[in-house]
């Protein structure tokens, strides 16, 4: 389809090219009504600048990127990353800006993936997920000086926004509900070692087990996909010592784990009581219905867009922490069956 030109435009309008020019880049030198006027006959044409335009005039790419790197496969599997998503696009569609979403397989493609678009001009920021304690990604952020937010907790030194929810307390409050319950045994399936998310879980995790003067517990990594989860569950529950609960690091794993426990014949919550780090629809339609860490990712998604749009519009980083996530209980969790 043939690109709307600004001479089209200055036609429907009845005003000379220049006003047009002027309209669209928000200049002065044309009054409110004919802007409004362009504007709209703009809109109607299906007017958008182009990206070598754009580029040679400075003016905003009006999107921001989202360059996640983990396996196409996983992220298709994990519900997080889709509401995190449908988050950030609410708030960015309002604002007329858009997502730019690219999945790479490791943090090297995923520089590449920022500096060409950053070069083109096509994006005006970047959200950066899954962060490592050492991640090659953020001193390219600061070199560039791309706007950025930080799906986690701020970093010394680096000058980028922050959004995150305090996953340590969380991980606390589902130790004390189990420990509460009578559980003694209780064992973390968890995520990836290398992120930084994962690393505080786990030891929140052990330090929570040993406020409660209970032995060091097992925790077995993962990739989250369901087949990891699967096997990490199998071989806690061949231990000779398994575990009476299982903590998961997000819902998908959960569910796999409820499976297995079906597929060797122990009785959830009787003999094994399961509960997820993340919640979704995937926790109600299974039987029994998963305990879970419950919080709002939507939300998380729309407050990480804002704060990358206030860095856009100019203003200084912000750093937003946006609470504990909440135990909400359903019927996979209960009291350890008792024996003898």
């Amino acid at each position: 389809m043939k690109r709307t030109t600004i001479a089209e435009i200055a036609a429907r309008a009845g005003v000379s090219t220049g006003a047009v020019s002027y309209a669209l880049n928000g200049r002065p030198g044309v009054s409110e009504p004919t802007r409004k006027r362009i504007l709209q006959v703009a809109d109607e044409l299906g007017w958008r600048p182009s990206v070598a335009a754009r580029s040679l005039s400075g003016a905003r790419a009006s999107s921001v990127g989202l360059v996640i790197a983990r396996s196409a496969d996983t992220l298709g599997v994990e519900p997080f990353f889709m509401r995190f998503i449908a988050g950030l696009e609410r708030e960015l569609s309002e604002q007329r800006v858009a997502l730019l979403l690219q999945v790479v397989e490791d943090h090297a493609a995923a520089i590449d993936a920022m500096r060409l678009a950053w070069a083109e001009r096509r994006i005006d920021g970047v959200v950066v997920t899954d962060l490592w304690n050492e991640d090659s990604r953020i001193p390219v952020l600061q070199e560039l000086r791309i706007p950025a937010v930080l799906v986690g907790r701020p970093r010394p030194g680096v000058r980028a926004g922050a959004v995150w929810n305090d996953d340590a307390g969380a991980v606390s409050d589902a130790v004390d509900y189990l420990v509460a319950l009578g559980h003694r045994n209780i064992a973390r399936v968890a995520g990836l070692p290398t992120l930084e998310h994962t690393q505080a879980r786990v030891a929140a995790f052990r330090k929570a087990m040993a406020r409660h003067g209970l032995a060091d517990p097992a925790v077995a990594e993962t990739d989250y996909t369901a087949e990891q989860g699967a096997q990490a569950t199998r071989l806690l529950l061949s231990r000779r010592d398994r575990p009476t609960a299982i903590l998961y690091d997000n819902d998908v794993m959960a569910v796999a784990a409820l499976n297995v426990a079906q597929e060797m014949g122990i009785t959830v919550p009787a003999e094994l009581s399961i509960l997820a780090g993340d919640d979704s629809q995937l926790c109600l339609l299974v039987r029994p219905a998963l305990t879970a860490l419950s919080w709002d990712i939507q939300a998380y998604g729309r407050d990480t867009a804002r704060v990358l749009l206030e860095m856009v519009g100019g203003q200084p980083p912000r750093s937003l922490e946006l609470g504990t996530p909440a135990l909400t209980v359903r019927a996979s969790t209960g009291p350890p069956l008792r024996t003898g």
